[in-house]
């Protein structure tokens, strides 16, 4: 598949918010594994989007066909010691079970290397085994490292349960 990331401008915001929360939280027509079903509501919003662009380390990509069309997105912060942390890779439901996220993933990894990243981190909600295994399976492992779920931040969803947090995962590139 031809895939270009390129990256977003504010009028792109409104379709990454609208797919972010689509591909995030609306089970319809998508695997199980692949949509937060633990948290309803949104998954972002405009205020939360901008609070992520604002930190100058940012960089939200848009994945695109050699159409043009919005397949997905990832957002990718960097660092002065090479460790970049990815975020929001999002895949459109309509183009999911064909091995897009694999080629979202491998794109934004392919420009954190040849912008000086050496290694890339994510988090996954732990309570996510599947999406856990996935990124296992592309090379990710866990470091042992957690972090706090943001209760109470209503930019991010309601979870619908008490025991979330997140795991931290790490792949060197």
């Amino acid at each position: 598949m031809n895939l270009n990331l390129q990256p977003a401008n504010e009028a792109d915001y409104p379709a990454i918010i609208a797919l972010t929360n689509r591909a995030y939280r609306a089970p319809a027509g998508q695997a199980a594994w692949k949509v937060e079903t633990i948290i309803s509501g949104q998954r972002i919003d405009e205020a939360l989007l901008r609070d992520d662009l604002a930190n100058p380390a940012a960089n939200l990509l848009v994945a695109r066909n050699g159409s043009g069309e919005h397949l997905g997105h990832v957002r990718l912060d960097s660092s002065d010691d090479g460790v970049w942390y990815l975020a929001m890779l999002t895949v459109s439901p309509d183009h999911q079970d064909a091995g897009l996220g694999r080629i979202i993933l491998t794109a934004a990894e392919d420009y954190a290397r040849t912008h000086g990243a050496r290694r890339i981190r994510i988090s996954v909600i732990h309570q996510r085994n599947e999406l856990i295994a996935w990124y296992q399976r592309r090379g990710y492992a866990l470091t042992g490292e957690t972090g706090a779920f943001p209760y109470g931040d209503p930019r991010v969803g309601t979870p619908t349960r008490a025991d979330l947090f997140f795991e931290m995962l790490e792949k060197p590139i």
